[in-house]
């Protein structure tokens, strides 16, 4: 009973101290880690060691995956390719069809690109539709927002669901799989709220809404790359990381000889990810060695990622400490007479933390450390429903966006929302989305628990 005290503690003291008072994720995790482990009985040698090991253990999976990712971003947004991706998705629907054209680029670009940036990116594509077809902005608005969270939320290399498979051990080929299938529901049930109840809501294009501030982007900018150079680097490293994963299915569908071998190099998330940087380096249309420096692109990634490496890390020290302190077998033979919980605890989990102090990212791997050592009791310790495991923490992880959470007021303040509107469209849009993906979450976890 002790363990579980301190558990609902550490759990109000971390929304408390990073939702009322602001501090850093990386500090709270780590000062709850210690505090959790001396409290719950362990020795001070055991509770540095716990932390090291976690700490440690998760920046060596995942960093590199993370770390390149944001190198993708950068250069796909700088380069214009972000856009070009959206003026084909606009060639393929129509300019009638805003928020479905909406709905996808938003799926596409948010894999590597975060949601936030990506957003402020694309608002003046939203915004040049909504005048030539003379209607509100609100609807085109909401589907990019729903469509960004939806793969920000659930698809490998965003920072989210890499950090929770990097502190859960899954298998980053099936969390793409299954995220993939489950962001895509969740993105459709966007669109259908943005067209049935988003394009209800009048809000001008030419109102007081900011425009991007699109000088900012470097002169390559106006020479976008072609759509399938674009796609490259997004798509190049998710088919390696696939074909890695279907290449070691027990059953060896690809065999067991140097083809195999290759693909399970080549699948490697950090090989997979470092492939999908180095071609994102084709993207300028005029490549210049000052990309790569420090103050170039590759260090303005390499800053951004740093503190989602970091927080990852301390939330990888804080699961480890659980594990340690035998939280699990109490947990366990707590949950042992209730069947069908599930991939449920953990999505219900992240939601509560995400709605309590608003960051996907650090409600997602909180959740990770606490959920980590209770696999075997939800039964979800195969490959595949510990993969899902991380697909279910990304959708509660979205639910719901409102006025703590930073991408709240990018989506309003972009598309000249006001609070009330912000939370019928945004916040209730995140919630109609989240719920969706948990639905179709259940119907997997049906299928292969």
């Amino acid at each position: 009973m002790r363990l579980l005290v301190l558990l609902v503690l550490s759990v109000l003291f971390i929304i408390g101290m990073t939702a009322r008072f602001k501090a850093h994720p990386l500090l709270v995790l780590i000062v709850t880690a210690v505090a959790y482990g001396l409290l719950g009985g362990m020795s001070p040698g055991a509770v540095i060691a716990a932390v090291n090991a976690g700490f440690g253990g998760t920046i060596g999976s995942i960093g590199l995956v993370i770390l390149f990712g944001a190198i993708i971003g950068v250069f796909l947004e700088k380069s214009g390719g972000a856009m070009r991706i959206a003026e084909s998705a606009l060639a393929l629907t129509g300019p009638r069809h805003t928020p479905l054209a909406m709905t996808l680029v938003g799926y596409v670009v948010s894999i590597p690109v975060f949601c936030d940036s990506a957003f402020v990116l694309l608002s003046p594509v939203n915004k040049a539709l909504a005048r030539r077809a003379k209607s509100t902005l609100a609807a085109g608005a909401i589907a990019l927002s729903l469509g960004l969270y939806a793969t920000h939320t659930m698809i490998p290399p965003t920072p989210g669901p890499v950090g929770a498979a990097g502190v859960l051990g899954a298998d980053l080929g099936l969390v793409i799989l299954w995220g993939a299938i489950v962001a895509m529901i969740a993105a459709l049930a966007g669109w259908g709220f943005a067209a049935i109840v988003a394009a209800r809501v009048n809000i001008a294009p030419d109102g007081n809404a900011p425009d991007a501030d699109l000088t900012a982007l470097p002169e390559q900018a106006a020479k976008p790359p072609s759509t399938p150079k674009a796609l490259l680097p997004i798509l190049l490293p998710l088919l390696l990381i696939l074909a890695r994963s279907i290449a070691e299915l027990p059953a060896r569908p690809l065999g067991a000889g140097e083809v195999a071998a290759v693909i399970g190099f080549l699948g490697q998330p950090v090989v997979a990810l470092m492939s999908g940087a180095l071609t994102a380096f084709l993207l300028p249309k005029r490549f210049d060695w000052g990309l790569l420096s420090v103050s170039g692109w590759v260090g303005q990634a390499v800053a951004a990622a740093a503190p989602i490496i970091v927080i990852t890390g301390a939330g990888g020290a804080f699961g480890k400490v659980l594990q340690e302190s035998g939280i699990a077998d109490v947990i366990g033979s707590g949950l042992a007479g209730y069947e069908g919980v599930g991939v449920w605890l953990p999505l219900g989990i992240a939601a509560g933390i995400k709605t309590a102090q608003g960051s996907s990212t650090v409600a997602m791997i909180t959740t990770a450390g606490l959920v980590a050592p209770l696999l075997p009791a939800l039964g979800l310790d195969s490959p595949s429903a510990t993969a899902l495991c991380v697909v279910a923490i990304g959708a509660g992880g979205m639910m719901v966006s409102h006025a703590n959470d930073s991408y709240f007021w990018v989506v309003t303040q972009f598309s000249g929302m006001s609070m009330d509107q912000g939370y019928r469209l945004q916040t209730l849009g995140t919630f109609v989305q989240g719920f969706a993906a948990a639905l179709a979450i259940a119907v997997i976890a049906a299928m292969i628990l």
